[in-house]
């Protein structure tokens, strides 16, 4: 099993963050702890690297193997689907995982990698020369290849000297062999590439790409970022990750607190659980994340539409809570009455009876002296 560290509550969202060839789940350590707040964060090691075992994989080894290290891992964890961020070798097995297992993948980003790797000779020798001499001396450059001039993370560079030769070689292998530029326009999640602008292992042309590749996908380049973005400029980074990752749910959340108030948001993220989370995340993201933010209808108008529902399929509990919502929105209490009034004409008099005397509780809690 990969070795893996989870930060965050159970409860939320999964988001898998992939590293770096040489590097460890570290490469995302100034970006995982703020992510965490909103998400369910699970970092995990190649094999070889950080806590990962080296016998995981071996010589001629493919991204999709990698891929299904990372399944096996979200399976153990009891994640059905997540969404996923991946560097470099980790983007790589994300857009795997996009294109041959979609149902996994609920949003993707990709960050300073690519659907290709330049061919396969230069990562064929490049094993070779780890076989034969080990990690020493390629550790010795990789503040060059990873970081713009003058930059550095120590324990990255350690990562990358203590890493195991073969399967560092085997990841190398990898590389080589990958090519997914054919099937760039099958994946179908929500894509965000992310560019280090002075990236010279994976340009911004690579990103580029896979951008105008994959249907919908954004591009965004990072300035004074090189290969290791996550780790030379994570506060664009997470800006970019949170954006994408957190747009719907986020605006959503603030829309529904808007429209029930914060009590009752309150209230329903107490009693949360590992098994609601996926619900509820649901419902901030698509009901007040895309329908109640829709400009055709005014809130006014979408509350009446919501009371007229409610009735009709005698949901007096939620009608309570839209009551409470429709005062907010500001229908005045004769606008309830008569919105309720038109249902039992066309949802039936039992119905209206009920909802006038759930909305005449609910008004009389308000203090609304006309109760």
């Amino acid at each position: 099993m990969l070795d893996h560290l989870t930060e965050g509550p159970a409860s939320a969202p999964p988001l898998l963050l992939g590293p770096s060839l040489g590097t460890s789940h570290a490469v995302w350590a100034s970006v995982a702890p703020e992510l965490s707040t909103g998400h369910r964060v699970i970092r995990w090691d190649l094999p070889g690297h950080g806590g990962s075992a080296a016998g995981l994989i071996g010589p001629g080894a493919t991204v999709g193997d990698l891929a299904a290290l990372v399944l096996a891992l979200a399976d153990s964890l009891g994640l059905e689907r997540f969404a996923y961020a991946g560097v470099s070798l980790g983007g790589a097995v994300g857009l795997y995982l996009a294109v041959r297992h979609p149902e996994r993948v609920s949003s993707l980003a990709v960050v300073c990698s690519s659907a290709h790797f330049d061919g396969a000779k230069p990562w064929e020798e490049r094993a070779a020369r780890v076989r034969a001499e080990g990690l020493q001396n390629l550790a010795a450059s990789a503040d060059a290849r990873w970081f713009t001039l003058g930059f550095t993370v120590p324990r990255l560079v350690r990562d990358h000297r203590e890493a195991d030769p073969g399967a560092y070689a085997a990841c190398c292998d990898a590389l080589a062999a990958f090519d997914l530029r054919d099937r760039l326009g099958d994946i179908s999640v929500p894509t965000l590439l992310i560019a280090g602008r002075e990236d010279p292992a994976t340009p911004p042309a690579h990103l580029r790409e896979i951008a105008d590749a994959v249907p919908g996908a954004a591009l965004t380049e990072i300035p004074g970022a090189s290969h290791l973005a996550p780790a030379e400029r994570p506060e664009k980074v997470l800006t970019a990750l949170r954006a994408h990752f957190d747009g719907g749910a986020g605006r959503g959340m603030a829309v529904r607190r808007e429209v029930l108030g914060d009590a009752h948001v309150d209230r329903a993220q107490r009693r949360q659980s590992p098994f609601t989370a996926r619900f509820q995340d649901f419902i901030s993201r698509y009901a007040w994340g895309e329908i109640w933010t829709d400009e055709t209808l005014s809130r006014r108008e979408r509350s009446m539409v919501t009371l007229t529902a409610l009735v009709a399929h005698g949901h007096y509990e939620e009608l309570a809570m839209h009551v409470r919502a429709a005062r907010r929105n500001g229908l005045t209490a004769d606008e309830i009455g008569a919105v309720l009034l038109q249902t039992a004409v066309y949802c039936g008099v039992p119905a209206a009876n009920s909802a006038f005397a759930t909305a005449q509780r609910v008004l009389a809690e308000e203090g609304d002296t006309r109760q």
